[in-house]
């Protein structure tokens, strides 16, 4: 069974920056693409940043320039840098990988918890 866990939201004032983590964990064949999407209330889910396995990398306009999406492949871990953290940024940010648990298996698609990043003065 896959996991992946998330850590790293909170609360931060504008211009400032946080650091979200997340790991995945269990049985898992291989990685594919990983990345960073988020939910505002009463908006839809939307894609923040994602890298490849190979380290390509993708971001929503409203992030670029900001925010820098990175990964450990010997980990199985990603990382969302936010920096000049501005107020619409609220959201909760949700970790998304694609994953082969096992050799053979189709790829899967999982998602973590989620972690609240709160941008307020």
């Amino acid at each position: 069974q896959v996991q992946l866990v998330e850590s790293g939201g909170g609360l931060v004032q504008p211009g400032g920056s946080l650091r979200l983590s997340c790991s995945a964990s269990g049985r898992i064949f291989r990685i594919y693409t990983m990345g960073w999407y988020r939910q505002a209330p009463g908006n839809e889910r939307e894609l923040v940043a994602s890298v490849t396995q190979g380290g390509s990398t993708n971001y929503a306009n409203s992030v670029k320039g900001r925010f820098t999406v990175s990964r450990d492949n010997a980990k199985n871990t990603v990382y969302l840098q936010m920096n000049v953290l501005k107020p619409e940024d609220t959201a909760v940010y949700y970790c998304n990988a694609g994953i082969i648990a096992t050799m053979g298996d189709g790829l899967g698609d999982y998602w973590g918890q989620g972690t609240q990043v709160t941008v307020s003065s």
